[in-house]
């Protein structure tokens, strides 16, 4: 299936805690959009695979998304091995997005790292015929996208652009909140996490509320970009 833009995480939950309010606005624009998720969060204090992968599908209904698939590599070992970069190959080659969208290549969990560097290796190494990969047995042409940009988790960059997501923002939350095992629900009996106290929750809100403030807006995502952003024309800037 084409895409328009794939939206990669390192752990189910990634992808809603950082750019779930863009997806969901470029969902409503018509756009097509996936979410890939690398590693299954099985490592994770709280919850456990099967029940992540209940919340991942319940979040992509509430973001709206095309598809959602999960490449099982194993959770703490996000490894730039040959083996992975085919996974993850194979799934840009299958979905063709125009743009991928993955974590800043600095961040506190060693995951995010690894799969910023993972994915900036296979959006390279998918645009190479003699990098051979197949589907359903049928070999696969080789595509890059067009371009690649980071999003924001623990620790913050400077952005290139931040996005207005003020009518997103409440279904943006309810799509993270659809991971009840990760965040705060005082239902829950499982080991308090720093994700799982309402202080996180909170710490969201004034986080796109900052970013948002910054460009005028009540909330917004920012986003890094390697390279120069372009515009058609200056009516779509916000200043």
């Amino acid at each position: 299936m084409k895409l328009d833009f794939m939206a990669i995480g390192a752990h189910p939950d990634d992808v809603e805690l950082s750019c779930s309010g863009t997806i969901i606005k470029l969902v409503k624009r018509g756009k097509k959009v996936g979410v890939v998720d690398l590693t299954e969060g099985e490592l994770g204090t709280r919850g456990s695979s099967e029940i992540r992968a209940r919340e991942a599908k319940e979040a992509a209904a509430v973001m709206g998304v095309t598809l959602r698939e999960n490449l099982r590599i194993p959770d703490g070992n996000i490894e730039n091995t040959t083996e992975n970069r085919l996974k993850l190959i194979c799934a840009i080659r299958e979905h063709r997005p125009t743009m991928i969208i993955f974590p800043f290549p600095f961040d506190r969990h060693p995951d995010h790292e690894n799969a910023h560097r993972l994915c900036r290796e296979s959006w390279f190494f998918a645009g190479l015929e003699k990098i051979e990969t197949t589907l359903s047995g049928q070999k696969q042409e080789p595509y890059r996208p067009r371009a690649w940009i980071n999003f924001m988790q623990w620790y913050e960059f400077t952005p290139s652009f931040i996005v207005d997501i003020t009518d997103e923002y409440d279904q943006r939350m309810a799509a993270v909140r659809a991971f009840k095992s990760q965040f705060y629900n005082p239902d829950n009996r499982e080991r308090e996490t720093t994700l799982s106290s309402p202080e996180f929750l909170e710490m969201l809100r004034t986080r796109c509320e900052y970013y948002g403030d910054r460009i005028g807006r009540k909330y917004g995502e920012p986003f890094y970009s390697p390279t120069p952003i372009g515009v058609t024309d200056f009516d779509t800037l916000i200043i």
